[in-house]
């Protein structure tokens, strides 16, 4: 039951503040850890593969930023659930404070994602399914951002961006089965199918732990935003209004 209290009480944004705040080191400090790891043994330990040669260590930055791209809009789509039944005004500016990161992740995969392609099947683009849906949340991403910065009203605002959320989840399912759905070029699960990965221990390790940085950085991320906002959005509150004169 404390432990329900205790995350129940985070929905204030006082406290979430200072949530943050501790948590904020952490993050950075994990993520510096596994990301240094994650480089060294990626680049230098990690021996090359058999049929793509040194080429295919780009998916050490390739498959962390496309995975976070999944991860970050699902949890925005939880985020807008929230604010749209509970009324919880701290689950939007999470949500908000999201989309950024997760449409440059996203950008980011698509790009290492063409680098990738271009000598394994010869060509930047194709009209892949996996890629496709992939642009598609880039433009949800994008569509997100851009209705919040059109609707003058917070409320509406906050409103209609979490339905679009919540519409846009079903390209989550798509984007992960499309490799299973239809004839396509990009290859298959490797590290989050069932059984033994279809990738070795010496390429996997590094991989993983590009992974743990990547994902405690984007939390990182989202804590400092998460902080700017809710100073931004509470200015008329006294204890902002303290905060910021002990700063100052």
């Amino acid at each position: 039951m404390n432990i329900i209290q205790a995350i129940i009480s985070l929905g204030s944004p006082r406290r979430f503040y200072h949530f943050c705040g501790k948590l904020l080191p952490w993050c950075l400090g994990i993520s510096l850890i596994a990301m240094a790891y994650g480089t060294i043994a990626g680049l230098f330990i990690a021996p090359p593969d058999y049929q793509q040669g040194e080429g295919y260590r780009i998916i050490f930055v390739h498959v962390p930023c496309a995975m976070l791209s999944l991860l970050i809009y699902v949890s925005m789509a939880i985020a807008s659930a929230i604010f749209l039944i509970w009324r919880v005004k701290l689950a939007d500016v999470i949500a908000y404070c999201l989309a950024p990161i997760g449409a440059f992740l996203t950008f980011c995969a698509l790009v290492t994602g063409a680098i990738w392609g271009k000598p394994m099947w010869g060509t930047w683009w194709i009209w892949d399914a996996r890629l496709t849906s992939e642009l598609i949340l880039l433009f949800l991403y994008m569509g997100y951002i851009g209705l919040y910065s059109a609707i003058p009203q917070p409320k509406a605002a906050a409103k209609a961006c979490a339905i679009l959320a919540l519409v846009g989840a079903i390209d989550i399912p798509i984007i992960h089965y499309s490799v299973y759905w239809w004839n396509t070029l990009h290859q298959g699960a490797t590290i989050a199918k069932l059984g033994q990965p279809a990738i070795s221990t010496s390429m996997l390790l590094p991989l993983l732990s590009m992974i743990v940085g990547c994902g405690f950085y984007v939390v990182a991320l989202l804590c400092i935003r998460v902080r700017t906002e809710i100073l931004q959005r509470g200015s008329q509150h006294r204890w902002v209004n303290v905060l910021v004169s002990k700063s100052s």
